[in-house]
């Protein structure tokens, strides 16, 4: 008896001590602060705030360059466009989102998932993160040729973003994205795959350094057509942002003057090369409930 008793206590002592001392190892955090807004200008980032979180976003493009100081670099040009948008942080690391833009007045339905979050001590060393729009175009049923359905003003938008945060002040990013239109002109294409570029360099406590550049791949093994009409260009930007805890500014140049992702990819006519530069910026807002 006294034996088994002996057993059963060192059984008992050890498995508690093991308990303990699993209690007591630190966990492996996420890296501090990789982005300060889940918008890096025209691309989605990793960053999405705490559940029960409200955000509220206005994106604004002025016009291009090209006519130089008659309409002051593009500010006062009749081209500018702007997205008004809410999201809110339904559970940790998932957002739902919805958005009003000028151009073609689409109305877009989004979600992003971060399903991986880079930590400190590189148990993981990547984020990754899924995200993905419905749009809805807003234009009178004429726009749509005659035999106009509903479904011709949907088009969709996903996206796979890896990112990583090197250091205390570099965060870099890169995403494969496809984009389809289920109604466009008969001579352009429905589908199209883009690669994008991004990151974050931070300067000082509340100051960075920010860029994006998007490519959409001439692919022509999901072509429809023998040779590329208005082959979309690369979409370039470049800018500085100013973030505290619960706002972010950025003020940026670009090229797209579209701010909905998929028309971005697919229709961006203007080259940087050419003057087809614009002013633009986003403001973010925070609350939490």
């Amino acid at each position: 008896m006294k034996a088994r008793f002996t057993l059963v206590s060192l059984a008992f002592l050890l498995a508690t001590s093991l308990g303990f001392s699993q209690e007591e190892q630190p966990k492996d955090k996420p890296v501090r602060d990789p982005f300060a807004s889940g918008y890096l200008i025209d691309a989605q980032t990793s960053f999405i705030p705490a559940a029960k979180t409200l955000e509220y976003v206005i994106q604004h493009r002025f016009g291009t360059f090209e006519n130089g100081i008659k309409d002051l670099y593009g500010i006062y040009a009749p081209g500018s466009n702007i997205r008004m948008g809410l999201n809110y942080v339904v559970i940790p690391n998932v957002q739902i989102g919805w958005g009003l833009n000028k151009l073609n007045m689409y109305n877009d339905f989004n979600v992003k998932w971060t399903i991986l979050e880079q930590t400190r001590k590189n148990t993981i060393p990547i984020a990754v993160t899924v995200y993905g729009n419905i749009a809805i175009d807003g234009r009178e049923k004429k726009n749509f040729g005659v035999n106009y359905e509903f479904t011709d003003r949907l088009s969709y938008f996903s996206q796979l973003i890896i990112g990583r945060k090197i250091g205390n002040r570099f965060t870099v990013q890169t995403g494969l994205s496809f984009s389809h239109f289920n109604s466009v002109d008969s001579l352009l294409e429905h589908d199209k795959i883009g690669l994008h570029f991004s990151g974050r360099v931070k300067l000082t406590p509340q100051g960075s350094f920010i860029f994006n550049y998007d490519i959409p791949l001439p692919i022509k093994g999901i072509a429809e057509h023998s040779t590329f009409t208005k082959e979309p260009k690369h979409n370039l930007a470049f800018g500085a942002e100013i973030a505290t805890s619960t706002h972010s500014f950025q003020i940026f140049m670009g090229t797209s003057t579209a701010l909905l992702p998929q028309e971005i990819i697919m229709n961006n006519q203007n080259d940087y090369t050419k003057k087809g530069l614009s002013f633009g910026f986003v403001i973010t807002r925070l609350w939490n409930f």
